[in-house]
């Protein structure tokens, strides 16, 4: 048998491995608790509440926002903390209250960019880009990194093993490793110590027709959620009339994720 067969084996187990873990973890979704590893713990996924979460995520659909910097205001952190209180993390945790500044985990954060030409500096949300080619997924060597039909980047957290190298692997240092033991999860959010995470885009608020909690609370309108497949959709209307910009597009990584005003 050849080097290429042997490979090509090699890598349809490691497919069915992971189908298996995926199928042996959604049936025992029903019950209150999944272990994942001695010690750890993570709150298994609430029911869906909608027809939609209940009929699974479409390729029809490409969820993105736009991001209009001009509206972020410098020291504004609505958008950060929206996202704190909805997933239950950094000041939304009373566990990650004892950490280290270094190992709390950042879903989202405000970065400042500085033209060096004219000294001009612009605040901007910096999260997962929800990537239509994420080098997340790419590394991954179980799977637990994944994109959904839908273009939402997520971490099935009951198959990561905390190698970290979804991490070294995205560009936007879009992820956290969690290092403490976590009591206060959300049912929606589930967490779990010695695993990545990352914004989900509130992918469980998505589901039910509803925006991310950071595009709900700014209330300077600087960002806009909505299907990039539907050219009537509002944010797809938006992007024909202005000019905006993916982060280190160069990289061919094709961000869900577009700035304005930058």
């Amino acid at each position: 048998m050849s080097k290429d067969e042997n490979r090509s084996e090699q890598q349809a187990h490691e497919a069915q491995v992971v189908d298996a873990a995926r199928r042996r973890f959604l049936g025992q979704a029903a019950g209150a608790t999944a272990i994942i590893a001695p010690g750890v713990t993570l709150m298994t996924i609430a029911q869906a509440d909608s027809g939609a979460a209940a009929e699974g995520a479409s390729s029809a659909k490409r969820w993105g926002m736009l991001v209009d910097t001009n509206k972020c205001e410098t020291g504004c952190n609505d958008c950060v903390d929206a996202c704190q209180q909805e997933n239950g993390w950094g000041a939304g945790s009373s566990d990650e209250g004892l950490s280290d500044s270094r190992q709390k985990a950042q879903w989202i954060r405000t970065v400042t960019v500085r033209d060096k030409e004219t000294k001009h500096t612009t605040q901007l949300p910096m999260m997962c880009q929800h990537c239509e080619e994420p080098p997340c997924v790419n590394v991954c060597p179980t799977g637990a990194s994944m994109k959904r039909a839908d273009g939402i980047v997520l971490v099935d957290k009951h198959i990561c093993i905390g190698c970290r190298y979804c991490m070294m692997a995205c560009p936007y240092k879009a992820r956290s490793f969690i290092h403490e033991s976590l009591h206060d999860q959300k049912s929606h959010a589930p967490r779990g110590k010695g695993t990545v995470e990352s914004c989900t885009m509130c992918v469980h608020r998505v589901d039910r027709g509803d925006q991310p909690a950071c595009v709900e609370r700014c209330d300077k309108g600087a960002m806009m959620f909505g299907d990039l497949n539907d050219p009537n959709s509002q944010i797809s209307r938006k992007l024909a009339r202005v000019s905006s910009t993916q982060i280190r597009a160069d990289l061919g990584t094709k961000p869900s994720i577009r700035y304005s005003g930058i």
